[in-house]
């Protein structure tokens, strides 16, 4: 028993040789035409790009497509040949698909590269890396699905199941359809998302009451970047099924409010003056919108609004919190008596039909 496990190991010595040999070789091959490319392309060129991102896993594939080629012309009476063909095969689909996912990932980077955020052009951008990062991650999954499905029809028991699997493909399909339905809801909901563009990415959404950004988009779920720093997880599919605000769908600007509640007696005028000083020295103000209203009235105050514009909603909110505080600070100092009180009617109690006052 013995000597045939030493006859056998000892055929193994040229195979294995040899197959070390040529793959150490090819990898070095492979590095020294990687080292030439870089050499002579600029550093920021497309097909480096491409190359720093695959290379790792294209290098795999070089090396093991060597191995195989070298397991195949092994003579056939070897031993554990045919487990290490399967396994040399097996570790090829594997590094075939890792190629593939980090060569799409790869020109989904390249594409954003190329499409850099510029100045009166940032909407144009942020469509077109929004539509790269769905497409890429839903192709990556369809590119990892079939790898998997390859890498278990090697095996002689899973490609029997493979086909009593098919005869019932109708039955197996509705089963599946139910089971997988929130998923598949959402890789839908993301490739429409990507199609229709309601959002993009640094786009600046209320979602739920929350003032957010979309710092992220992955192929099932959306990440928002909440205003003070928590992250929002959404699933894509709620997108599609619930309204949502979007402050940055055409351009960034917006218009802020402050409120005031004020006596009926206060004089707008000194107000309007203060609030255009106000906006004047505020360097979030953009010179376009600039209005004071009445926009309601009870039985003790009136209500006064003051409209104005930012560039975006982080200096529309800063602009808002200057302006409600240079105002209140105004009448605090200069018409403290105008500020919101209490109304009351002192009765005579000898008058026929009035309340007698309450006794102390």
């Amino acid at each position: 028993m013995w000597d045939s496990v030493g006859a056998g190991v000892s055929a193994w010595f040229y195979p294995a040789l040899s197959a070390v040999v040529s793959v150490v070789l090819t990898y070095a091959g492979f590095r020294l035409a990687l080292g030439v490319v870089h050499r002579l392309t600029r550093r920021k060129a497309v097909s480096i790009l491409f190359l720093d991102a695959s290379s790792r896993a294209l290098g795999f594939v070089v090396c093991l497509l060597v191995l195989n080629g070298v397991l195949e012309a092994a003579p056939s009476e070897l031993i554990f040949l045919p487990e290490l063909q399967h396994l040399a095969t097996l570790l090829l689909i594997m590094a075939v698909t890792w190629a593939a996912v980090r060569c799409t990932s790869a020109i989904g980077e390249v594409i954003v590269t190329l499409n850099p955020v510029l100045e009166g052009e940032w909407k144009r951008a942020r469509k077109v890396e929004t539509q790269t990062r769905f497409l890429v991650r839903g192709l990556n999954i369809l590119i990892v699905i079939l790898g998997l499905g390859a890498a278990l029809m090697t095996f002689d028991s899973v490609r029997h199941v493979g086909g009593s699997l098919l005869a019932s493909a109708g039955v197996g399909g509705i089963i599946l359809g139910f089971a997988a339905r929130p998923v598949l809801g959402n890789l839908l909901a993301g490739m429409q998302i990507a199609l229709t563009q309601p959002f993009r990415i640094d786009d600046v959404l209320n979602v739920q009451g929350e003032w957010c950004w979309v710092e992220e988009v992955t192929a099932t779920y959306v990440v928002l970047r909440v205003w003070d720093l928590r992250r929002l997880i959404v699933p894509l599919q709620w997108f599609i099924e619930n309204p949502f605000q979007n402050w940055s769908r055409n351009t960034a600007d917006l218009l802020g409010t402050v409120f005031l509640r004020v006596d009926y007696t206060m004089p707008l005028f000194p107000l309007r003056e203060e609030f255009a000083r106000l906006l004047r020295q505020a360097p979030q103000w953009d010179g376009k919108t600039e209005t004071v209203q009445v926009t309601d009235s009870d039985d003790t105050t009136i209500q006064v609004r003051f409209l104005m514009s930012a560039p975006d909603s982080s200096q529309t909110w800063d602009l808002r919190c200057a302006v409600r505080e240079g105002l209140i600070t105004f009448m605090q100092e200069n018409y403290p008596e105008y500020l919101p009180r209490i109304r009351a009617r002192m009765l005579d109690p000898e008058q026929p039909g009035e309340l007698s006052p309450p006794p102390r």
